[in-house]
Protein backbone atom coordinates (compact mmCIF):
# COMPACT_ATOMS: atom_id res chain seq x y z
CA UNK A 1 0.00 0.00 0.00
CA UNK A 2 1.34 3.44 -0.90
CA UNK A 3 1.79 5.61 2.17
CA UNK A 4 -0.29 8.75 2.43
CA UNK A 5 -0.82 11.38 5.07
CA UNK A 6 -4.20 10.04 6.19
CA UNK A 7 -6.22 6.90 5.52
CA UNK A 8 -9.79 6.58 6.70
CA UNK A 9 -11.32 3.14 7.15
CA UNK A 10 -14.28 1.44 8.76
CA UNK A 11 -12.21 -1.25 10.49
CA UNK A 12 -8.48 -1.40 11.18
CA UNK A 13 -7.04 -4.75 12.23
CA UNK A 14 -3.64 -4.48 13.93
CA UNK A 15 -1.75 -7.74 13.40
CA UNK A 16 -1.79 -10.32 10.60
CA UNK A 17 -1.41 -13.48 12.66
CA UNK A 18 -4.07 -16.13 13.19
CA UNK A 19 -6.42 -13.80 15.09
CA UNK A 20 -5.82 -10.85 12.77
CA UNK A 21 -6.43 -12.85 9.61
CA UNK A 22 -9.66 -14.26 11.05
CA UNK A 23 -10.76 -10.79 12.14
CA UNK A 24 -10.05 -9.35 8.69
CA UNK A 25 -12.17 -12.00 6.97
CA UNK A 26 -15.01 -11.67 9.48
CA UNK A 27 -15.15 -7.87 9.22
CA UNK A 28 -15.30 -8.07 5.41
CA UNK A 29 -18.71 -9.74 5.74
CA UNK A 30 -20.06 -6.37 6.89
CA UNK A 31 -17.94 -3.78 5.10
CA UNK A 32 -15.37 -3.81 2.28
CA UNK A 33 -13.49 -1.02 4.02
CA UNK A 34 -11.15 -3.08 6.21
CA UNK A 35 -7.44 -2.34 6.63
CA UNK A 36 -4.92 -4.93 7.84
CA UNK A 37 -1.79 -3.54 9.54
CA UNK A 38 1.31 -5.67 10.18
CA UNK A 39 4.72 -4.57 11.44
CA UNK A 40 6.65 -7.79 10.86
CA UNK A 41 6.78 -10.61 8.36
CA UNK A 42 3.62 -12.41 7.36
CA UNK A 43 3.13 -15.91 8.72
CA UNK A 44 1.51 -16.85 12.01
CA UNK A 45 3.30 -17.72 15.24
CA UNK A 46 1.98 -21.26 14.88
CA UNK A 47 3.32 -21.78 11.37
CA UNK A 48 6.62 -19.94 11.72
CA UNK A 49 7.91 -20.52 15.28
CA UNK A 50 5.27 -22.44 17.19
CA UNK A 51 3.07 -25.49 16.81
CA UNK A 52 4.14 -26.65 13.34
CA UNK A 53 7.96 -26.52 13.53
CA UNK A 54 7.91 -27.89 17.07
CA UNK A 55 5.85 -30.88 15.92
CA UNK A 56 8.32 -31.45 13.08
CA UNK A 57 11.12 -31.65 15.64
CA UNK A 58 9.01 -33.92 17.84
CA UNK A 59 8.27 -36.21 14.88
CA UNK A 60 11.99 -36.67 14.31
CA UNK A 61 12.47 -37.37 18.02
CA UNK A 62 9.70 -39.98 17.99
CA UNK A 63 11.39 -41.73 15.06
CA UNK A 64 14.70 -41.81 16.93
CA UNK A 65 13.04 -43.04 20.11
CA UNK A 66 11.25 -45.77 18.18
CA UNK A 67 14.60 -47.13 17.05
CA UNK A 68 16.07 -46.92 20.54
CA UNK A 69 13.02 -48.59 22.08
CA UNK A 70 12.60 -51.36 19.51
CA UNK A 71 14.39 -53.95 21.65
CA UNK A 72 11.46 -54.30 24.04
CA UNK A 73 9.45 -55.81 21.16
CA UNK A 74 12.19 -58.27 20.21
CA UNK A 75 13.25 -56.11 17.27
CA UNK A 76 16.97 -55.42 16.89
CA UNK A 77 17.46 -52.10 15.14
CA UNK A 78 20.93 -51.14 16.30
CA UNK A 79 21.89 -47.71 17.57
CA UNK A 80 20.08 -44.80 15.95
CA UNK A 81 22.36 -42.63 13.81
CA UNK A 82 20.98 -39.10 14.05
CA UNK A 83 21.98 -36.66 11.32
CA UNK A 84 21.37 -33.30 12.95
CA UNK A 85 21.72 -31.40 9.70
CA UNK A 86 19.15 -33.62 8.00
CA UNK A 87 16.78 -33.29 10.96
CA UNK A 88 16.92 -29.50 10.93
CA UNK A 89 16.80 -29.32 7.13
CA UNK A 90 13.43 -31.10 7.18
CA UNK A 91 12.19 -28.96 10.04
CA UNK A 92 13.06 -25.75 8.17
CA UNK A 93 11.82 -26.99 4.80
CA UNK A 94 8.42 -28.12 6.03
CA UNK A 95 8.15 -25.06 8.28
CA UNK A 96 8.75 -22.80 5.29
CA UNK A 97 6.08 -24.68 3.35
CA UNK A 98 3.49 -24.08 6.07
CA UNK A 99 4.51 -20.41 6.36
CA UNK A 100 4.25 -20.09 2.59
CA UNK A 101 0.57 -21.05 2.68
CA UNK A 102 -0.12 -18.27 5.17
CA UNK A 103 1.96 -15.66 3.31
CA UNK A 104 0.26 -16.51 0.02
CA UNK A 105 -3.16 -16.07 1.63
CA UNK A 106 -2.36 -12.60 2.99
CA UNK A 107 -0.58 -11.43 -0.13
CA UNK A 108 -3.58 -12.54 -2.15
CA UNK A 109 -5.64 -9.86 -0.44
CA UNK A 110 -5.85 -6.44 -2.15
CA UNK A 111 -2.66 -4.41 -1.70
CA UNK A 112 -4.69 -1.31 -0.88
CA UNK A 113 -6.16 -3.19 2.09
CA UNK A 114 -2.72 -3.90 3.60
CA UNK A 115 -0.39 -1.50 5.38
CA UNK A 116 3.08 -2.41 6.65
CA UNK A 117 4.42 -0.70 9.74
CA UNK A 118 4.17 -0.44 13.50
CA UNK A 119 0.84 0.92 14.68
CA UNK A 120 0.59 3.23 17.68
CA UNK A 121 -2.54 4.83 19.06
CA UNK A 122 -2.74 8.61 19.05
CA UNK A 123 -6.29 8.50 20.43
CA UNK A 124 -9.18 6.02 20.48
CA UNK A 125 -9.64 6.20 16.71
CA UNK A 126 -6.35 7.50 15.28
CA UNK A 127 -3.29 5.34 14.60
CA UNK A 128 0.20 6.34 13.52
CA UNK A 129 1.77 3.77 11.18
CA UNK A 130 5.17 5.01 10.05
CA UNK A 131 4.53 8.24 8.13
CA UNK A 132 0.86 7.36 7.67
CA UNK A 133 -2.05 8.14 9.94
CA UNK A 134 -5.05 5.84 10.00
CA UNK A 135 -8.41 7.04 11.26
CA UNK A 136 -10.52 3.96 11.97
CA UNK A 137 -14.12 3.92 13.12
CA UNK A 138 -13.50 0.50 14.74
CA UNK A 139 -10.25 -1.21 15.67
CA UNK A 140 -9.27 -4.83 16.36
CA UNK A 141 -6.08 -5.35 18.38
CA UNK A 142 -4.59 -8.71 17.37
CA UNK A 143 -0.91 -8.06 17.99
CA UNK A 144 0.00 -11.48 19.39
CA UNK A 145 2.69 -12.15 21.98
CA UNK A 146 6.44 -12.62 22.31
CA UNK A 147 8.72 -14.70 24.55
CA UNK A 148 9.19 -13.22 28.02
CA UNK A 149 12.90 -13.32 28.86
CA UNK A 150 14.62 -11.68 31.85
CA UNK A 151 16.68 -8.74 30.61
CA UNK A 152 19.53 -9.74 32.92
CA UNK A 153 19.84 -13.03 31.02
CA UNK A 154 20.00 -11.21 27.70
CA UNK A 155 22.72 -8.93 28.98
CA UNK A 156 24.74 -11.76 30.51
CA UNK A 157 24.45 -14.34 27.73
CA UNK A 158 24.18 -12.41 24.47
CA UNK A 159 23.74 -14.73 21.50
CA UNK A 160 24.06 -17.83 23.70
CA UNK A 161 20.50 -17.12 24.88
CA UNK A 162 17.80 -18.32 22.51
CA UNK A 163 14.01 -18.62 22.43
CA UNK A 164 11.96 -21.11 20.45
CA UNK A 165 11.81 -18.60 17.57
CA UNK A 166 15.58 -19.03 17.14
CA UNK A 167 15.75 -22.80 17.58
CA UNK A 168 13.94 -23.57 14.32
CA UNK A 169 16.54 -21.69 12.28
CA UNK A 170 19.34 -24.00 13.45
CA UNK A 171 21.13 -25.82 10.63
CA UNK A 172 22.38 -28.56 12.95
CA UNK A 173 21.63 -29.97 16.37
CA UNK A 174 23.88 -28.70 19.19
CA UNK A 175 25.65 -30.84 21.75
CA UNK A 176 23.86 -29.43 24.80
CA UNK A 177 21.02 -27.09 25.76
CA UNK A 178 19.79 -25.83 29.13
CA UNK A 179 16.02 -25.33 29.05
CA UNK A 180 14.64 -22.72 31.45
CA UNK A 181 10.96 -23.44 31.98
CA UNK A 182 9.08 -26.71 32.56
CA UNK A 183 5.84 -25.59 30.93
CA UNK A 184 4.42 -26.67 27.58
CA UNK A 185 7.13 -25.22 25.32
CA UNK A 186 10.04 -26.19 27.57
CA UNK A 187 8.78 -29.74 28.09
CA UNK A 188 8.07 -30.44 24.42
CA UNK A 189 11.38 -29.05 23.13
CA UNK A 190 13.53 -30.49 25.92
CA UNK A 191 12.22 -34.00 25.43
CA UNK A 192 12.52 -33.79 21.64
CA UNK A 193 16.12 -32.57 21.81
CA UNK A 194 16.97 -35.22 24.42
CA UNK A 195 15.62 -37.99 22.20
CA UNK A 196 17.65 -36.61 19.30
CA UNK A 197 20.85 -37.03 21.27
CA UNK A 198 21.25 -33.52 22.68
CA UNK A 199 22.28 -33.28 26.34
CA UNK A 200 19.59 -31.25 28.10
CA UNK A 201 18.53 -30.22 31.57
CA UNK A 202 15.19 -28.62 32.42
CA UNK A 203 15.09 -25.88 35.07
CA UNK A 204 11.88 -24.83 36.80
CA UNK A 205 10.90 -22.50 39.62
CA UNK A 206 8.13 -24.79 40.91
CA UNK A 207 7.62 -28.54 41.23
CA UNK A 208 5.16 -28.57 38.34
CA UNK A 209 5.93 -30.09 34.95
CA UNK A 210 3.52 -29.12 32.17
CA UNK A 211 0.06 -27.53 32.55
CA UNK A 212 -1.70 -30.19 34.66
CA UNK A 213 -3.51 -28.72 37.68
CA UNK A 214 -4.77 -31.87 39.40
CA UNK A 215 -2.33 -32.40 42.30
CA UNK A 216 -2.19 -36.19 41.86
CA UNK A 217 -1.48 -35.85 38.14
CA UNK A 218 1.08 -33.13 38.80
CA UNK A 219 3.02 -35.52 41.02
CA UNK A 220 2.74 -38.32 38.49
CA UNK A 221 3.90 -36.06 35.64
CA UNK A 222 6.99 -35.05 37.56
CA UNK A 223 7.76 -38.68 38.33
CA UNK A 224 7.31 -39.77 34.71
CA UNK A 225 9.31 -37.00 33.07
CA UNK A 226 12.09 -36.96 35.65
CA UNK A 227 12.65 -40.64 34.89
CA UNK A 228 13.69 -39.64 31.35
CA UNK A 229 14.87 -36.03 31.50
CA UNK A 230 17.46 -34.46 33.81
CA UNK A 231 15.55 -31.82 35.76
CA UNK A 232 16.28 -29.21 38.39
CA UNK A 233 12.90 -28.12 39.76
CA UNK A 234 11.55 -26.14 42.70
CA UNK A 235 14.38 -23.62 42.40
CA UNK A 236 14.80 -20.54 44.56
CA UNK A 237 17.50 -19.09 42.34
CA UNK A 238 18.86 -19.65 38.83
CA UNK A 239 21.87 -17.71 37.66
CA UNK A 240 23.22 -18.30 34.15
CA UNK A 241 26.54 -16.79 33.12
CA UNK A 242 28.57 -16.84 29.95
CA UNK A 243 32.05 -18.29 29.76
CA UNK A 244 33.45 -18.01 26.24
CA UNK A 245 31.01 -19.73 23.89
CA UNK A 246 29.36 -21.66 26.72
CA UNK A 247 26.60 -21.00 29.23
CA UNK A 248 27.12 -22.08 32.82
CA UNK A 249 23.91 -22.44 34.83
CA UNK A 250 24.07 -22.29 38.62
CA UNK A 251 20.80 -23.35 40.20
CA UNK A 252 19.83 -23.39 43.87
CA UNK A 253 16.99 -25.61 45.03
CA UNK A 254 14.58 -24.94 47.85
CA UNK A 255 16.46 -27.57 49.82
CA UNK A 256 19.63 -25.48 49.56
CA UNK A 257 21.41 -27.77 47.14
CA UNK A 258 23.39 -26.09 44.34
CA UNK A 259 23.80 -27.58 40.87
CA UNK A 260 26.13 -26.14 38.23
CA UNK A 261 26.39 -27.34 34.64
CA UNK A 262 27.84 -26.09 31.34
CA UNK A 263 25.89 -25.96 28.06
CA UNK A 264 26.19 -24.64 24.51
CA UNK A 265 22.93 -22.69 24.76
CA UNK A 266 20.26 -21.54 27.19
CA UNK A 267 16.77 -21.91 25.75
CA UNK A 268 14.40 -19.55 27.58
CA UNK A 269 10.92 -21.08 27.68
CA UNK A 270 9.76 -18.84 30.49
CA UNK A 271 6.38 -17.82 29.13
CA UNK A 272 5.10 -15.22 26.69
CA UNK A 273 4.10 -11.58 26.99
CA UNK A 274 1.22 -9.88 25.10
CA UNK A 275 2.38 -7.33 22.52
CA UNK A 276 0.37 -4.43 23.88
CA UNK A 277 3.02 -2.41 25.73
CA UNK A 278 4.22 -0.51 22.63
CA UNK A 279 0.81 0.38 21.21
CA UNK A 280 0.51 3.75 22.92
CA UNK A 281 -2.58 2.66 24.84
CA UNK A 282 -1.83 5.31 27.45
CA UNK A 283 -2.98 7.89 24.88
CA UNK A 284 -6.44 6.32 24.71
CA UNK A 285 -9.39 6.17 27.10
CA UNK A 286 -9.35 2.36 27.05
CA UNK A 287 -9.44 0.79 30.54
CA UNK A 288 -6.36 -1.33 31.25
CA UNK A 289 -5.76 -4.03 33.83
CA UNK A 290 -2.72 -4.20 36.11
CA UNK A 291 -0.71 -5.86 33.31
CA UNK A 292 -1.58 -3.11 30.84
CA UNK A 293 -3.99 -5.28 28.84
CA UNK A 294 -7.28 -3.67 27.72
CA UNK A 295 -10.16 -4.84 29.89
CA UNK A 296 -12.56 -6.69 27.61
CA UNK A 297 -15.65 -8.91 27.58
CA UNK A 298 -14.66 -12.48 26.75
CA UNK A 299 -18.03 -13.18 25.09
CA UNK A 300 -17.87 -10.22 22.69
CA UNK A 301 -14.16 -9.26 22.93
CA UNK A 302 -15.23 -5.60 23.15
CA UNK A 303 -13.10 -3.30 25.28
CA UNK A 304 -15.53 -1.64 27.72
CA UNK A 305 -18.16 0.16 25.59
CA UNK A 306 -15.60 1.35 23.02
CA UNK A 307 -15.44 0.43 19.32
CA UNK A 308 -12.24 -1.48 20.07
CA UNK A 309 -11.88 -5.26 20.23
CA UNK A 310 -9.09 -7.53 21.51
CA UNK A 311 -8.31 -10.95 20.03
CA UNK A 312 -5.73 -13.73 20.15
CA UNK A 313 -2.58 -13.93 22.23
CA UNK A 314 -2.69 -10.19 22.88
CA UNK A 315 -5.40 -10.89 25.47
CA UNK A 316 -3.19 -13.36 27.43
CA UNK A 317 -6.27 -15.54 27.85
CA UNK A 318 -5.78 -18.87 26.05
CA UNK A 319 -2.76 -18.62 23.74
CA UNK A 320 -3.74 -21.44 21.39
CA UNK A 321 -4.29 -21.34 17.63
CA UNK A 322 -7.92 -22.47 17.64
CA UNK A 323 -8.74 -19.97 20.39
CA UNK A 324 -7.00 -17.18 18.44
CA UNK A 325 -8.94 -18.06 15.30
CA UNK A 326 -12.24 -18.06 17.22
CA UNK A 327 -11.45 -14.77 18.91
CA UNK A 328 -10.48 -13.21 15.60
CA UNK A 329 -13.82 -14.22 14.09
CA UNK A 330 -15.76 -12.87 17.09
CA UNK A 331 -13.81 -9.60 17.24
CA UNK A 332 -13.89 -9.05 13.48
CA UNK A 333 -17.60 -9.82 13.24
CA UNK A 334 -18.46 -7.44 16.08
CA UNK A 335 -16.15 -4.73 14.76
CA UNK A 336 -17.74 -5.05 11.35
CA UNK A 337 -21.32 -4.89 12.65
CA UNK A 338 -20.66 -2.32 15.45
CA UNK A 339 -22.66 -0.99 17.30
CA UNK A 340 -24.70 -4.20 16.97
CA UNK A 341 -22.28 -6.12 19.22
CA UNK A 342 -23.31 -9.72 19.82
CA UNK A 343 -22.39 -12.36 22.37
CA UNK A 344 -20.77 -15.41 20.82
CA UNK A 345 -20.62 -18.66 22.83
CA UNK A 346 -17.08 -19.97 23.22
CA UNK A 347 -16.03 -23.52 22.56
CA UNK A 348 -15.15 -25.89 25.38
CA UNK A 349 -11.52 -25.48 26.48
CA UNK A 350 -9.03 -27.93 24.97
CA UNK A 351 -5.25 -27.95 25.34
CA UNK A 352 -2.72 -30.59 24.30
CA UNK A 353 0.98 -31.08 25.03
CA UNK A 354 2.82 -33.25 22.50
CA UNK A 355 5.20 -34.80 24.98
CA UNK A 356 5.55 -38.53 25.60
CA UNK A 357 3.32 -39.38 27.34
CA UNK A 358 1.03 -36.69 26.00
CA UNK A 359 -0.96 -34.29 28.17
CA UNK A 360 -4.48 -33.02 27.54
CA UNK A 361 -6.87 -30.77 29.42
CA UNK A 362 -10.48 -30.76 28.22
CA UNK A 363 -13.39 -28.81 29.59
CA UNK A 364 -12.88 -27.34 33.05
CA UNK A 365 -9.61 -28.15 34.78
CA UNK A 366 -9.33 -29.33 38.38
CA UNK A 367 -8.05 -25.90 39.45
CA UNK A 368 -10.85 -24.07 37.62
CA UNK A 369 -13.52 -26.21 39.23
CA UNK A 370 -12.06 -25.64 42.68
CA UNK A 371 -11.73 -21.89 42.11
CA UNK A 372 -15.36 -21.70 40.96
CA UNK A 373 -16.57 -23.59 44.04
CA UNK A 374 -18.22 -26.31 41.96
CA UNK A 375 -19.29 -29.46 43.81
CA UNK A 376 -17.68 -32.26 41.80
CA UNK A 377 -16.29 -35.76 42.10
CA UNK A 378 -13.38 -37.43 40.34
CA UNK A 379 -13.04 -40.72 38.51
CA UNK A 380 -9.60 -41.99 37.61
CA UNK A 381 -7.80 -44.76 35.79
CA UNK A 382 -4.18 -45.66 35.26
CA UNK A 383 -2.68 -46.52 31.88
CA UNK A 384 0.01 -48.73 33.44
CA UNK A 385 -2.06 -51.91 33.11
CA UNK A 386 -4.43 -50.72 30.38
CA UNK A 387 -4.55 -53.29 27.59
CA UNK A 388 -3.80 -51.36 24.40
CA UNK A 389 -1.32 -49.12 26.19
CA UNK A 390 0.68 -52.16 27.33
CA UNK A 391 0.51 -53.66 23.83
CA UNK A 392 2.14 -50.53 22.43
CA UNK A 393 4.64 -50.25 25.27
CA UNK A 394 3.27 -46.80 26.09
CA UNK A 395 1.65 -47.64 29.40
CA UNK A 396 2.47 -44.52 31.41
CA UNK A 397 0.20 -41.98 33.01
CA UNK A 398 -3.40 -41.70 34.18
CA UNK A 399 -6.69 -39.99 33.42
CA UNK A 400 -8.90 -38.03 35.82
CA UNK A 401 -12.47 -37.12 34.85
CA UNK A 402 -14.72 -34.71 36.75
CA UNK A 403 -18.50 -34.82 37.15
CA UNK A 404 -21.00 -32.53 38.82
CA UNK A 405 -22.63 -33.81 41.97
CA UNK A 406 -26.39 -34.04 41.78
CA UNK A 407 -26.67 -33.81 38.00
CA UNK A 408 -24.01 -36.26 36.79
CA UNK A 409 -22.95 -33.77 34.14
CA UNK A 410 -19.45 -34.22 32.78
CA UNK A 411 -17.38 -31.14 33.56
CA UNK A 412 -13.86 -31.77 32.37
CA UNK A 413 -10.76 -33.95 32.50
CA UNK A 414 -7.00 -33.95 32.75
CA UNK A 415 -5.00 -36.65 31.00
CA UNK A 416 -1.41 -37.81 31.11
CA UNK A 417 -1.00 -40.77 28.80
CA UNK A 418 -0.94 -42.25 25.30
CA UNK A 419 -3.30 -40.84 22.66
CA UNK A 420 -4.19 -37.92 24.94
CA UNK A 421 -4.52 -35.65 21.90
CA UNK A 422 -7.39 -37.85 20.63
CA UNK A 423 -9.03 -38.60 23.97
CA UNK A 424 -8.91 -34.87 24.74
CA UNK A 425 -11.00 -34.10 21.66
CA UNK A 426 -13.68 -36.63 22.62
CA UNK A 427 -13.85 -35.16 26.11
CA UNK A 428 -13.99 -31.56 24.90
CA UNK A 429 -16.87 -32.44 22.60
CA UNK A 430 -18.72 -34.09 25.50
CA UNK A 431 -18.12 -31.05 27.70
CA UNK A 432 -19.40 -28.70 25.01
CA UNK A 433 -22.55 -30.74 24.43
CA UNK A 434 -23.23 -30.93 28.16
CA UNK A 435 -23.18 -34.74 28.20
CA UNK A 436 -23.80 -36.61 31.40
CA UNK A 437 -21.38 -39.29 32.49
CA UNK A 438 -24.07 -41.88 31.76
CA UNK A 439 -24.51 -40.62 28.20
CA UNK A 440 -20.76 -40.93 27.67
CA UNK A 441 -20.80 -44.49 29.01
CA UNK A 442 -23.70 -45.33 26.68
CA UNK A 443 -21.47 -44.48 23.71
CA UNK A 444 -19.55 -47.26 21.90
CA UNK A 445 -16.07 -48.29 22.97
CA UNK A 446 -14.11 -50.63 20.71
CA UNK A 447 -11.65 -53.24 22.00
CA UNK A 448 -8.73 -53.05 22.34
CA UNK A 449 -8.24 -49.28 22.30
CA UNK A 450 -6.69 -46.75 24.67
CA UNK A 451 -10.11 -45.13 25.07
CA UNK A 452 -11.16 -48.09 27.23
CA UNK A 453 -9.08 -46.45 29.94
CA UNK A 454 -11.43 -43.47 29.67
CA UNK A 455 -14.41 -45.80 30.14
CA UNK A 456 -12.83 -47.23 33.30
CA UNK A 457 -12.46 -43.71 34.71
CA UNK A 458 -16.04 -42.80 33.74
CA UNK A 459 -17.43 -45.90 35.42
CA UNK A 460 -15.58 -45.08 38.60
CA UNK A 461 -16.81 -41.48 38.42
CA UNK A 462 -20.40 -42.64 37.94
CA UNK A 463 -20.12 -44.75 41.08
CA UNK A 464 -18.48 -41.93 43.04
CA UNK A 465 -21.40 -39.70 42.05
CA UNK A 466 -23.74 -42.40 43.47
CA UNK A 467 -25.31 -42.77 40.02
CA UNK A 468 -23.96 -46.16 38.96
CA UNK A 469 -23.08 -49.63 40.20
CA UNK A 470 -19.78 -50.72 41.64
CA UNK A 471 -17.50 -51.17 38.59
CA UNK A 472 -16.79 -54.81 37.81
CA UNK A 473 -13.08 -55.46 37.76
CA UNK A 474 -12.00 -56.83 34.37
CA UNK A 475 -15.61 -56.85 33.18
CA UNK A 476 -16.57 -59.14 30.28
CA UNK A 477 -17.52 -56.36 27.89
CA UNK A 478 -14.18 -54.66 28.54
CA UNK A 479 -12.09 -57.62 27.45
CA UNK A 480 -8.78 -58.62 29.03
CA UNK A 481 -6.51 -55.85 30.23
CA UNK A 482 -8.99 -53.07 29.50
Amino acid sequence: MNPSSLIETDVAVIGAGTAGMSAYRAALAHTPDVLLIERGVYGTTCARVGCMPSKLLIAAAEAAHGVADAGRFGVTAGAAAIDGRAVMARVRSERDRFVGFVVDAVQGWPAERRLHGEARFLDDHLLQVGTTRVRARRIVIATGSRPAVPQAWRSALGDRLIVNDDLFDWTDLPRSVAVAGAGVIGLELAQALHRLGVRVRVYGRSERVGPLTDPALQRLARQVFEAELPMSLDLTHMEPRREGDSVVVRATGRDGRVHEERFDWLLAATGRRPNVDDLGLERTTLPLDIAGIPVHDRATLQVADRPVFLAGDASADRPLLHEAADEGRIAGDNAGRFPDVRVRPRRAPLAVVFSAPQIALAGASHAELQAAGVAFDTGHASFEDQGRSRVMGRNQGAIHVYGERGTGRFLGAEVLGPAAEHIGHLLAWSAQRGDTVQQMLDSPFYHPVVEEGLRTALRQLQRTLHMGPVPVERCLDCGPGA
